[in-house]
């Protein structure tokens, strides 16, 4: 770009209309030799803001440029103002995303995050809403932050005004996300497997206690696995089909998968829980992977002793690892979301590690964080929209749940 040529920034306004784009450019097509620098759009509650950065070349007839503007917005019945300049660089844009979700999303919370993005001397090329239902989401375009620093200030701001902030590269880093991986209890679904058996078995006070400390990560994992299982011995096998039942998917979980499935994504789960339990759930989401630990069962007793190699923090993470080479995705593509201290490594390992309604531990060391209840606001971290969810899902179901 020539920094000494003029320019003309036009913006148009007024209430929203077929054709009023095509109007604009017919009559600037007509002013003589105008390039397009720029262009952008957004239509709110029927009222659009369009906005047209133009070269005018070296010598400009700008009462021509004015006069057919000025025509076409008074035909319309619109607002336009046209402000002469002269071009500036080019600056590079939308190098970060930055997502904001709010139940509800305050003025105050907004405030105050382009706050902290202007005082990190940072600027923001757009705002985009991608979703006002169950939640409401919003999605900065950044250019100029130094990413770990942002993101440092943006996750204590996030606690002070309540709402959940990501910070992620732009560009194709996000579009290239193709193998989503999630943990099961009180991710996937609501509540804790063990807890479940543990309250047919009698034993649900003493599990509780060790599922507790395990999820702080006071207790190691395979002590407290083996021993809470240890308190299911002598029940019948049967219970499992009783708890296959109880089972609630978390709000927006069929939402997810369905919507990740029919964009190409490869879904997996892996579980510190039991495959009895998972490889039923996976069946039923049509997931492509599942990993989990066995029940042992003998005479169709649970024995209180687990069959085969354990599912630990590192095995999770192991997991990952080898859905990732089966689907031959690298791992910077692909998304690990967990809750609990057994989900460390592969939140670490993932190209993007999602803490879900998680302990502080889990959130700290985590990409981001979700406080909300539903499961497919993962989605637009993803940078899809609510509307483009359910263009997905339309012709299936993909309702809450």
């Amino acid at each position: 770009m020539n920094v000494s040529e003029t320019t003309a920034l036009v913006t148009l306004t007024g209430r929203d209309r077929p054709g009023v784009t095509s109007r604009l450019f017919a009559a600037l097509a007509g002013s003589g030799e105008l390039t397009v620098l720029d262009i952008e759009q957004v239509v709110i509650r029927g009222r659009l803001v369009l906005g047209v950065l133009l070269g005018c070349g070296p010598d400009p007839d700008l009462t021509a440029i004015h006069r057919g503007i000025r025509a076409v917005a008074a035909d319309l019945g619109m607002d336009v103002e046209v402000t002469m300049g002269s071009a500036e660089p080019p600056r590079q844009r939308g190098q970060l995303h930055v997502t904001v979700l709010g139940k509800p999303l305050q003025p105050a919370a907004v405030a105050a995050i382009a706050g902290r993005i202007a005082a990190h001397g940072a600027n923001i090329d757009r705002i985009d809403r991608l979703a006002d239902r169950p939640v409401t989401c919003i999605e900065f375009a950044v250019s100029g932050a130094d990413p770990g620093a942002l993101r440092a200030a943006l996750a204590r701001e996030s606690v002070a005004q309540g709402v959940d902030v990501a910070v992620q590269r732009g560009g194709l880093h996000r579009r290239l996300m193709r193998l989503v991986v999630m943990d099961v209890d009180s991710t996937l679904i609501a509540g804790e497997v063990i807890d479940m058996l543990a309250a047919r078995a009698g034993c649900a006070e003493q599990v509780a206690k060790l599922t507790a400390a395990t999820m702080r990560g006071d207790l190691d994992f395979i002590t407290s696995l083996t021993e809470r299982v240890a308190l299911l011995a002598g029940q019948d096998a049967a219970i499992l089909d009783q708890v296959r039942q109880e089972l609630r998917l978390a709000p927006g979980a069929r939402t997810l998968i369905t919507t990740l499935g029919r964009l190409g994504y490869r879904c997996g789960i892996v579980s510190g829980g039991f495959s009895q339990i998972t490889d039923a759930l996976a069946a039923d989401l049509g997931l492509d992977y599942a990993a989990a630990n066995t029940l042992e069962i003998a005479g169709g007793k649970l024995t209180g002793r687990l069959a085969g190699p354990v599912i630990d923090r590192a095995g999770k993470a192991d997991a990952l690892r080898r859905f990732a080479l089966q689907a031959d995705i690298p791992l910077n593509q692909t998304v690990a979301i967990g809750d609990g201290a057994n989900d460390l490594d592969m939140i670490a390992a993932a190209g993007l590690g999602i803490a879900f309604n998680a302990k502080p531990a889990v959130r700290d060391a985590a990409d981001t964080s979700i406080s909300v209840p539903y499961l497919d606001t993962v989605l637009y971290l993803l940078g899809l929209s609510r509307d483009e969810v359910e263009a997905a899902g339309r012709g299936g179901s993909t309702g809450p749940g």
